[in-house]
């Protein structure tokens, strides 16, 4: 203890009692909590080692909340002490302990101050007549309860109980637990997603196709507070959401997307970063729930839209592009390794391969640069070639997809038949 801080205890604080506070918030950390309980009664030696002589417990509040909204008799007690001028110091391991809302806590500074009682937890010892040591209490106050209350979401989800929101095709229980929902509907529409995409190998070919088909997707709606379910015809974002949400593996995923502080415009600014690196997120709970795929899948899927992803590396192989050119997209210059730009021309599809240089350089030197409908004719008659002894086998694998394809929206048309079903007659009842 510093000089300065034993300096603003004097004779008139000793020659009162010190009041050593304790409160835990619930009868649960209570009983559980036992090394908290101990550092606050531990204080009560504390007290002696500052020269008082007189030190007293007051504990009828262990067990309550310190928020406001409950009585704490204790609490009353040692205001009614303070108020009296029998205490010369309150001693508590932390401000938060004293008190958890604004009305409470201002209230106590203001009748030590008023009184000249001193506060004392384990780290310093404070006169709320100065100044300074008041800011400093309220900025302590502050701090302590941000740092509690992030480092209880952050055990939370160590334990993977923190859900801020539960995605579609699961719901969360009483017990802080998620399982697949209930409605047989959302969960095969679900299904189909992952279904479609290991077929087509894109999610936007994935959402094309559910638009094409009109195939509606869940989502969640809140009306009066009361969850409900409704379908909506589906976007791309929902779609690729489904795609890279880790929870579908039966994974829990905590900390995904790096958070980046910053000041602009003169005020504070929270940023969510990109995704990162599955690895590299703070919590990863495999096999905490069930899930519509596995791990392993949700990685080969995860590969396989960074893969699909145009202009974003030059190594991806990028997903299908429009136009007439059979092998866009494929080809890569032999020079310097970047894939060749489609060039088209007139009203006829004519069209070049042209590889624009490592610089990108669009008016300076080509790396390389020939016509397509050539090569683009030379290619497709080898694939002809190859597939023509398989092309029975090609033919019914065709025709199996397409029955696969069209047996999955009956699927989806019966679900959703079979619901209206049982949701007329219940609307009818309560109608009447």
């Amino acid at each position: 203890m510093s000089g300065a801080a034993m300096t603003k205890i004097t004779h008139e604080h000793l020659a009162r009692s010190a009041i050593v506070y304790i409160r835990q918030s619930t009868p649960q950390q209570v009983a559980h909590n036992l090394e908290s309980k101990r550092r606050q009664y531990g204080l009560v030696k504390r007290g002696r080692q500052l020269g008082w002589d007189d030190v007293q417990v007051i504990d009828d509040d262990l067990g309550r909340t310190g928020d406001g909204r409950a009585a704490r008799p204790g609490f009353e007690k040692l205001l009614a002490a303070i108020c009296d001028g029998r205490v010369g110091a309150v001693l508590s391991i932390e401000a938060s302990r004293l008190a958890r809302n604004g009305r409470d806590w201002h209230t106590l500074l203001e009748f030590c101050g008023v009184v000249d009682t001193l506060i004392v937890d384990e780290d310093g010892i404070y006169d709320p007549r100065l100044p300074n040591d008041r800011g400093t209490m309220s900025e302590m106050e502050l701090s302590i309860l941000r740092q509690r209350a992030g480092e209880a979401r952050k055990q939370k989800a160590r334990r993977g109980e923190l859900f801020a929101n539960v995605a579609i095709g699961y719901v969360k229980t009483d017990d802080d637990r998620i399982e697949k929902e209930p409605d047989r509907r959302v969960q095969e529409a679900v299904a189909l997603v992952f279904q479609k995409f290991t077929e087509l190998q894109s999610a936007r070919q994935v959402y094309l196709w559910m638009m094409q088909e009109r195939i509606l997707l869940p989502a969640v709606t809140y009306i009066a507070g009361k969850r409900s379910i409704e379908w909506k015809t589906p976007s791309y974002r929902t779609v690729y959401h489904i795609l890279t949400n880790p929870v579908y593996s039966g994974a829990y995923a905590f900390g995904r997307r790096s958070v980046e502080v910053k000041i602009q415009n003169g005020r504070k600014r929270t940023v969510r970063n990109k995704l990162r690196h599955w690895k590299d997120w703070k919590v990863l709970i495999k096999d905490h729930h069930e899930g519509y795929i596995t791990w392993e899948e949700f990685e080969r899927n995860q590969l396989l839209l960074a893969d699909n992803t145009n202009r974003r590396s030059n190594m991806g192989r990028g997903s299908v592009r429009q136009g007439e050119a059979l092998l866009a997209g494929l080809f890569r210059c032999a020079r310097c390794g970047k894939k060749l730009q489609v060039y088209y021309s007139g009203n006829s599809p004519k069209q070049r391969y042209v590889c624009p240089g490592p610089n990108n350089d669009t008016f300076g030197d080509k790396c390389i640069s020939f016509g397509g409908l050539q090569s683009d004719r030379a290619v497709a008659q080898e694939i002809l070639d190859r597939l023509q002894p398989l092309g029975i086998e090609a033919a019914l694998a065709a025709i199996d997809d397409y029955g696969k394809a069209q047996s999955a929206k009956m699927r989806q048309l019966e679900n959703a038949l079979e619901q209206a079903r049982f949701e007329a007659p219940r609307a009818h009842r309560q109608y009447d």
